[in-house]
């Protein structure tokens, strides 16, 4: 009788989970998306993911100038909203690989280090370009704009002190000794 009951209430809680699942647009390419997926090592996936965040960015920033997306650009049907939820999430996505790599007791040290300070260099960049995007908001009167501009700055301020935190708490790794 219980396991009837379960299944009764969870395929609809399923459904509803999947509909809204769906109704959220994909923040990645198809190619994105692959390439991550075969990107096992924390640094390779972390690199694949930032690389995504910064298209979404310069993107972003071309079509407020009034730059239209190339024919067969991968973020062609993308809104200028779509980009800044994108690199939001992208974000969010990052942070919780590089939790999820930290709490592994196998996981080498070299490769998430190398991730942290790849996490901190980018976002140390890409403050200047949403301080850009936010004034170009402001500008041109763009709300939403605006709003996901303020959104993806806090997350972009937090991810940037969570790796300089991690990386100051991390032990020095020992130097590689160069080959003759």
């Amino acid at each position: 009788m219980k396991f009837v009951f379960r299944r009764l209430v969870a395929v609809p809680l399923l459904s509803v989970f999947l509909i809204c699942a769906h109704a959220q647009k994909e923040f990645l390419t198809p190619a994105e998306i692959e390439k991550i997926q075969d990107a096992q090592e924390i640094e390779k996936r972390i690199k694949i993911y930032l690389d995504a965040a910064e298209l979404r960015l310069r993107s972003a920033e071309e079509r407020l100038n009034g730059q239209e997306a190339a024919e067969g650009d991968p973020l062609e049907f993308f809104t200028v909203e779509d980009m800044l939820d994108g690199y939001f999430q992208i974000l969010k996505s990052v942070m919780l690989n590089l939790d999820d790599a930290a709490q592994k007791k196998v996981i080498d040290q070299e490769k998430l280090t190398k991730a942290l300070k790849n996490l901190k260099d980018t976002t140390g960049k890409a403050i200047r370009q949403l301080d850009a995007l936010k004034k170009m908001a402001e500008e041109k009167k763009l709300e939403k704009v605006w709003n996901l501009t303020n959104r993806a700055i806090d997350i972009n301020k937090g991810a940037n002190e969570g790796a300089e935190m991690a990386l100051a708490s991390r032990p020095a790794l020992p130097e590689k000794k160069k080959k003759k």
